[in-house]
């Protein structure tokens, strides 16, 4: 009888597997707000117009705009928190260097306060310490990995095609469909996308799927029937 094969994440590293799920995670929820985003701009626009033209600048705008904040946004945040990561591993490395004995017994202390017993912890401190005092450190007293710093342009690049993405859909929506059927059809597109994203962020973060997918479609839904009444009321004013 043949083994079962090991399932996909089974050897891999848990800080490598929780930054990818972290990193899937902020893209859906980036492409969720370009879909929500651009589907009450243009779903305003639409009930406020027919005009090609007008659509496809509203949208284009729109899409721009949201990426272009998205990317900015998650560089400042990630360039914060890594400027903060990088303070913290200078100065374990300068209390290393001034202070190796107290370092090492805080290092032990730190194994001890996780069930070892004292002799155990003693051990463990000495014997990483001897093979890598800075690793072992940031390791248990930081939970960082500074070969693994998070990468602010690169965080800000997927924040912006992860929003460029979502906002393709009601956008492309709405132009390719005759006046008729662009609000109601872009409704059902949109309601539909919403409700996939809010399954995949639910089932990422290991939570139940229908409450997510619930909350998600009932405030995409809000925000384009709110939307599509305001450019109701400018059409009819001539706004």
């Amino acid at each position: 009888m043949s083994e079962p094969e090991p399932s996909l994440h089974e050897h891999e590293p848990h800080g490598d597997l929780s930054g990818r799920l972290n990193w899937l995670r902020a893209g859906v929820l980036g492409a969720n707000d370009g879909i929500v985003s651009t589907a009450g701009l243009v779903v305003g626009v639409a009930a406020a117009t027919t005009d090609r033209g007008s659509l496809l600048t509203a949208g284009v705008a729109g899409l721009v705009a949201g990426a272009v904040s998205m990317a900015l946004g998650e560089y400042v945040s990630v360039s914060t928190q890594r400027d903060a990561e990088r303070s913290l591993l200078i100065k374990e490395r300068r209390e290393l260097d001034e202070q190796p004995e107290q370092e090492l017994a805080e290092l032990a202390a730190l194994y001890e306060a996780k069930g070892l017993s004292a002799d155990t912890a003693q051990t463990v401190a000495r014997e990483l310490t001897e093979h890598d005092p800075f690793a072992a450190h940031v390791d248990i007293e930081l939970g960082i990995d500074p070969d693994a710093l998070t990468n602010p342009w690169q965080a800000a690049g997927s924040s912006a095609v992860s929003f460029v993405s979502g906002a393709l859909l009601p956008l492309l929506s709405i132009l390719l469909l005759p006046p008729s059927l662009r609000v109601p059809v872009t409704f059902v597109v949109v309601l539909l996308a919403l409700a996939l994203t809010g399954s995949i962020s639910a089932r990422l973060g290991g939570a139940p799927g229908r409450p997510a997918m619930t909350r998600i479609v009932i405030g995409g839904a809000i925000a384009m029937a709110v939307t599509y009444a305001i450019g109701q009321l400018a059409g009819v004013a001539g706004i």
